[in-house]
């Protein structure tokens, strides 16, 4: 796995080093299909790193989905892992606010954090769509994970996904549409399992439809701010997850508005309650007996 993990690390320096606006996010990028994905043949639009206007890092034109790997210190992992989607309208992506700043906190807590690069339903000269090709990302993302679970040390029993505004939708099709592997297929990654053990809806975002949530989704903690448009949405699916009979949490608080991620935009969120949403976060793992005290 070596020389895998190297040439990954190779390619992602390369990536960085063409677009000037890029950011290395120091750890390794693995491609989730590296012969390309399925349904991005021919697509002549290259991947576009936007210049910052407000010191976070928006990547977009995305046809080689990836994840990007943060393993926390082996003294401390826990066995916990979950991919992380980032927002951005489908359009872009949030690659630091939504992507590594929150892997770096997830570390910390003995998690690792593989922050997914999707295929975007919004992007120029494609025809890609949130619960198609986005989804797909998603799943396979998962399946790796389960893949090389031993490899990173990851029991893959506890894989969960997170996703923050569009990428809380796509968090959202994760949990509700999955399977569980194809035993028969030739690639080792799709025999595993796509369902998440467990998923964190931050401020979900999008129009997502047709959700068929049952027994079966997993269980489910949801954060949003009463000062965000979203609010409301994001009740209506902590109610039909807690008919369903889905373990799930919701915490709504008064202010901070959209898009914080897990540490803000500024330092100013720091001094608000929803700062403390991470805590709460880690306390609910514990509850719900993913993770030790």
């Amino acid at each position: 796995m070596r020389t895998t993990l190297f040439g990954a690390m190779v390619l992602c320096a390369l990536a960085y080093a063409q677009d000037p606006n890029a950011i290395d996010l120091g750890a390794p990028q693995i491609a989730l299909w590296p012969n390309g994905a399925p349904g991005s043949a021919g697509v002549a639009t290259k991947e576009e790193w936007i210049p910052t206007t407000d010191g976070f890092h928006r990547v977009r034109n995305i046809h080689q989905p990836s994840v990007t790997v943060f393993l926390p210190a082996k003294e401390k992992a826990t066995g916990v892992a979950y991919v992380i989607c980032p927002g951005g309208g489908h359009n872009y992506l949030v690659m630091d606010l939504e992507g590594a700043n929150v892997a770096r906190r997830l570390n910390s807590m003995g998690i690792a954090a593989f922050i997914l690069k999707s295929r975007l339903a919004n992007t120029k000269g494609a025809t890609y769509k949130v619960d198609v090709e986005s989804l797909a990302d998603a799943q396979r993302a998962i399946r790796l994970v389960r893949f090389r679970a031993r490899e990173w040390s990851v029991d893959a029993a506890h894989v969960g996904i997170m996703g923050f505004s569009a990428g809380g939708e796509l968090a959202a099709y994760a949990e509700t549409r999955w399977d569980r592997g194809q035993p028969d297929s030739a690639d080792p990654v799709e025999r595993q399992s796509a369902r998440p053990d467990f998923a964190v809806l931050a401020y979900p975002g999008g129009k997502a439809a047709n959700l068929t949530v049952n027994q079966e989704t997993p269980a489910t903690f949801i954060v949003v701010n009463n000062d965000d448009p979203l609010a409301p949405a994001s009740a209506g699916y902590y109610a039909a997850l807690r008919k369903a009979g889905v373990p799930v949490e919701l915490h709504i608080y008064n202010r901070g508005g959209h898009g914080f991620g897990m540490t803000g935009r500024t330092p100013a969120f720091a001094q608000l309650p929803v700062a403390g949403w991470p805590g709460r976060f880690q306390e609910w793992m514990v509850d719900m007996g993913f993770l030790q005290r």
